[in-house]
């Protein structure tokens, strides 16, 4: 529910931009590793998630199919790394028309992203249910968007406006949470 609602308030879960960049990280469900996707636009802000216990084409289809429809943009763009299975996945859910760069060094912020899950989960040593994994990561990845400051990537958000816009938020995510 908490995600719903933050998607819902930040507008489509905050991409604005055309331009996506698409990565997995590896993480522990029931001892097995487990795969979340994410995507985030040009400016950082998150567009989908998805944990799938395979790395594969079907699973790679799925996210794309749930990317495009949580924010009802095509993009023009996407940055990937070199995994195979994402070159036949982009093309049979995006099309031909979109561009597909197979870059990792362009996907250095969404890899940075990637910690902040995994300094979460490390303490946790690993999730003992693959749906309680799917709602924290999602959650997680959700809450993390909405509490960012910055509206673009390298904006400078002063240190006086930085303590009043982080309350009003923090105080709307505690609201939604007294709500359920």
């Amino acid at each position: 529910m908490l995600s719903g609602e933050l998607r819902r308030r930040h507008g489509r879960g905050g991409a604005r931009g055309r331009r996506w960049h698409v990565d997995e990280a590896y993480l522990k469900v029931r001892g097995r590793w487990a795969y979340l996707y994410r995507a985030i636009d040009r400016d950082g802000h998150l567009v989908a998630t998805m944990l799938s216990e395979h790395r594969d084409m079907a699973a790679t289809q799925a996210f794309f199919r749930s990317a495009t429809a949580a924010t009802g943009v095509t993009p023009d763009q996407v940055t990937t790394d070199g995994h195979g299975s994402y070159p036949q996945a982009f093309r049979t859910v995006m099309g031909r028309r979109v561009v597909h760069r197979t870059s990792a060094y362009k996907n250095n912020q969404l890899e940075q992203g990637h910690r902040g899950v995994k300094g979460r989960i490390r303490c946790m040593r690993g999730f003992k249910s693959f749906g309680s994994a799917e709602r924290f990561c999602r959650s997680h990845d959700e809450l993390r968007n909405f509490l960012r400051l910055r509206i673009c990537h390298n904006q400078h958000v002063p240190a006086n406006r930085r303590r009043p816009l982080h309350l009003r938020r923090a105080t709307a995510v505690l609201a939604i949470l007294e709500a359920a």
